[in-house]
């Protein structure tokens, strides 16, 4: 990096607000504040009524520390509305949302921030999610699930994609070649989302009409239908440990990821596909709820 790029990226990082969302994370919170706190001008930890200790734990290591705020929730308001609370009270001019089972490497957050700095057109930016095992994890960059590409990758045609790509291609997109810069995506995982202020301030708030998953799905379409792209950033390195804060509620969390996908599909699709079409993949997301529900009762 020449020494002018690394004054602006110095100047980016500089202007970055984090706001961590957590609900029973555990010791996870702790390390994502202690990884994320050197990287940003402010980190804010909205908590989502957490019944686990971890908020005071981690405020047991951070207590007195300026540049971190709490916000205390009296119940689970959902990702997307602790989302906007942390968002109405940062500064930054870039602001992101980060899990708190997400461990920033060192340089993460102001690669992100450089990454939208650098480009006038960039509103949202993304960072490369690696699994505890280094492997690159599934959604970090994808394409929208379309009803299309969800019935696709339903009935497994993608092994028809050598022949017809554009057609039955999956929107997951971790197999491909991994760039060596930025580059535009459709859509980016709520784990990792970095929003320009000016952006957040075109588009609007996240949708709290969602309550956990698709949310970030539907703010990468909005942003997109206003005309700001999206970054995925492969030098902005995060660990996610997925699902590090739904174990304890299996059943409550399928429950909203599939009630998620059918408010997604509504609000985005409706008018764009036949109703046979959108009928199908709406019993499609119903019966896939009730496999998974049975599954968890089985196991359990």
């Amino acid at each position: 990096m020449t020494s002018s790029a690394a004054a602006a990226s110095s100047n980016a990082e500089k202007k970055v607000s984090i706001v961590v969302v957590n609900y029973n994370a555990g010791d996870l919170l702790r390390l994502c504040v202690k990884n994320s706190l050197p990287q940003a001008a402010e980190l804010i930890v909205v908590d989502n009524a957490s019944a686990d200790g971890s908020l005071d734990k981690m405020l047991d290591e951070f207590a007195g520390v300026a540049k971190l705020q709490i916000i205390r929730n009296a119940k689970n308001l959902g990702f997307a509305a602790a989302c906007n609370l942390g968002a109405n009270l940062s500064k930054g001019d870039f602001v992101l949302f980060l899990n708190p089972d997400c461990i920033a490497a060192e340089g993460a957050v102001q690669h992100l921030a450089y990454a939208l700095d650098a480009d006038p057109n960039a509103g949202m930016a993304g960072g490369l999610l690696l699994n505890p095992d280094g492997l690159e994890q599934v959604g970090c960059r994808r394409a929208v699930p379309t009803p299309w590409r969800s019935m696709v990758r339903a009935l497994h045609l993608s092994v028809f994609k050598d022949r017809w790509p554009r057609l039955f291609s999956d929107f997951n997109l971790q197999k491909q070649p991994l760039p060596t810069e930025p580059i535009v995506m459709e859509a980016i995982s709520g784990a990792c989302t970095m929003v320009k202020r000016d952006a957040m301030k075109d588009v609007g708030p996240w949708d709290e009409v969602y309550f956990m998953h698709c949310e970030d799905l539907d703010l990468c379409m909005r942003y997109r239908k206003k005309l700001w792209t999206i970054i995925f950033v492969p030098d902005g390195r995060f660990v996610h440990f997925r699902g590090a804060c739904s174990r304890t509620r299996p059943l409550f969390v399928e429950w909203n990821k599939h009630r998620g996908m059918m408010i997604f599909y509504r609000k985005h699709f409706k008018h764009q596909y036949p109703l046979g079409l959108m009928l199908l993949v709406w019993f499609g997301v119903c019966l896939r709820f009730v496999g998974v529900a049975l599954l968890i009762f089985f196991r359990k």
